[in-house]
């Protein structure tokens, strides 16, 4: 992909332009100008699954749409994506150091990065930052959950219309698709793959494919040397640069070739207010320096929070706290980490080359012991590209969420808040031990000490999710509970857990919630 640099309008009024650091944001002419006020019909905070499906339905629909997004359009800016073994731009949102899960010992020049971090008591949250969301850094595994538990932990959804509707429609829109086998057999970047599978088989575990946004095509090309390089180059948490189907490339790329919706990039919103005729925001306009360039006040009639699940938490919890809206009490409860728990294991296969020198970023497999009455979980078959054989194996592991959290904010430090004690993931970790214990016995090799706690990674979270369930803190398709124009639309509406990666399902359920508030007129 080859990226150009550009200009962007910042409209504060007739004439006046705000500069933006590094030359990355300048003056317009009026005809880039969709809209030149700050009133908008809809305003949309947040570029990620949700926020993304709700613009290309609305923009489709003939609404008019503005989007809000903290982070950096990065096609726009013509800046690339870091590779994990030399970070830069991309590598951490305004950070002077690295903030990967492991091997930090990167220094950096802070700037608007695509990946940042939540640190809370027992627990760290990696989120994406820029136009698409955690669509930029996550790795891309468009997994379909288990119907059955679908239907447990949405009890009042038919999921007979998701599964034969709005899960094939999302995996369309984002251009999900399998990896051939053959190419997975013959490719030395997936020995990581093939070794963990046949050791999960050794040790009695059932493996299963894992479908991806990322194109396999391209890849193979990739692989041929026919193309420039992504996955098979090092690139996936700090953004691919090719290859991936990222929600640029997909839902929002759609949605802008309407003609009905405006991104600004760089703004953050700070507070939400409710007026007579609908909502007011406190938004600053940053450089990509982090300084304040802008504060602006916005308006907007209909208002959808899809910040992501702990950015649409602290806009309501905030707002709730400085009493500027009303705020149902269902807001901040039910929030789980999916049953993310990292770990590891050493001295695998080390008679026959370990996993392989080269590892391909993008995952392909999954470990999937869901329908173990005991010890259910699935996990994926991570990749370690490091570029050396270091003969250990990664697991994300995805378990039930047993003992659910809440979120909060402190007035007092202008801070959300997260109550999640060790306790709520000891059944995360009796599972990794069982899972750790049955492929050393099987196989050979050691827990990984040296990585996470001991080789245990209580603490790692991608995937926040609750807060606003659907039907306790929203109404049926996602409008908030005593905000008539105010919708939910984000990982926020799920209880804690869906059992594999969450995206796909987030993208369906947005489906889901747009189709029916448009059908009945209610956006």
């Amino acid at each position: 992909m080859n990226r150009q640099n550009f200009i962007k309008t910042t409209a504060l009024g007739i004439g006046a332009f705000f500069f933006l650091g590094n030359s990355i944001l300048k003056g317009k002419t009026k005809d880039d100008v969709l809209f030149e006020d700050n009133h908008k019909p809809i305003i949309i905070i947040g570029s990620g699954y949700g926020g993304a499906v709700a613009a290309l339905r609305l923009c489709e629909a003939g609404k008019k749409v503005c989007m809000l997004e903290m982070g950096l359009n990065w096609e726009k800016a013509g800046i690339p994506f870091s590779k994990m073994k030399s970070p830069g731009k991309s590598a951490a949102w305004l950070n002077k150091n690295t903030i990967a899960p492991f091997f930090n010992i990167f220094p950096l020049k802070p700037f608007t990065g695509a990946l940042d971090r939540l640190d809370f008591e027992n627990i760290k949250i990696w989120v994406g930052r820029g136009v698409g969301g955690g669509s930029l850094v996550n790795g891309g595994m468009a997994v379909l959950p288990k119907k059955k538990y679908f239907e447990e932990i949405f009890p009042n959804l038919d999921a007979d219309i998701f599964y034969n509707t709005y899960f094939p429609l999302a995996q369309k829109e984002l251009k999900v698709n399998v990896a051939d086998e053959q190419f997975l057999d013959s490719c030395e970047y997936y020995k990581f793959n093939r070794v963990g599978e046949e050791e999960a088989h050794k040790a009695g575990f059932k493996t299963v494919r894992v479908p991806n946004v990322y194109d396999f095509k391209y890849m193979e090309k990739e692989y041929a040397g026919e193309v420039p390089k992504s996955a098979l180059d090092g690139e996936v948490i700090y953004g691919n640069n090719h290859g991936k189907n990222s929600l640029d490339k997909t839902y929002l790329k759609k949605a802008l070739e309407t003609g009905n919706l405006e991104i600004l990039d760089l703004h953050s919103v700070l507070s939400i207010t409710n007026e007579e005729n609908g909502y007011t925001l406190k938004v600053n306009q940053i450089n990509t320096s982090g300084e304040i360039v802008a504060e602006k006040k916005m308006s907007c009639e209909k208002l959808i929070l899809a910040a992501g699940t702990m950015g649409t938490l602290e806009l309501l919890l905030k707002a709730k706290a400085e009493k500027t809206l009303v705020i149902h009490d269902e807001v901040g409860k039910n929030w789980g980490n999916n049953g993310n728990f990292m770990t590891g294991r050493n001295w695998v296969n080390p008679l026959d080359g370990g996993l392989g020198l080269r590892h391909s970023t993008i995952p392909v497999g999954a470990i999937d012991n869901w329908d173990d009455p005991k010890h259910s979980f699935f996990a994926e078959l991570a990749p370690l590209p490091m570029g050396m054989n270091v003969a250990t194996a990664l697991y994300l592991m995805i378990s039930k969420v047993d003992i659910l959290g809440t979120v909060g904010f402190d007035i007092s430090k202008n801070k959300l808040t997260l109550n999640w004690p060790r306790e709520n993931t000891r059944k995360m970790e009796d599972n990794a031990h069982y899972f750790l214990r049955k492929m050393n016995k099987a196989n050979g090799g050691t827990r990984s000490h040296l990585l996470f706690h001991n080789g245990f990674g209580y603490d790692v979270c991608y995937h926040p999710l609750g807060g606003a369930v659907l039907g306790k803190a929203t109404h049926s398709f996602g409008q908030l509970k005593g905000q008539e124009n105010m919708y939910i639309l984000d990982g926020s509406l799920i209880p804690g857990s869906i059992g594999v990666n969450p995206f796909l399902t987030i993208t369906a359920l947005v489906e889901y919630c747009m189709d029916n508030l448009i059908k009945e007129k209610l956006i």
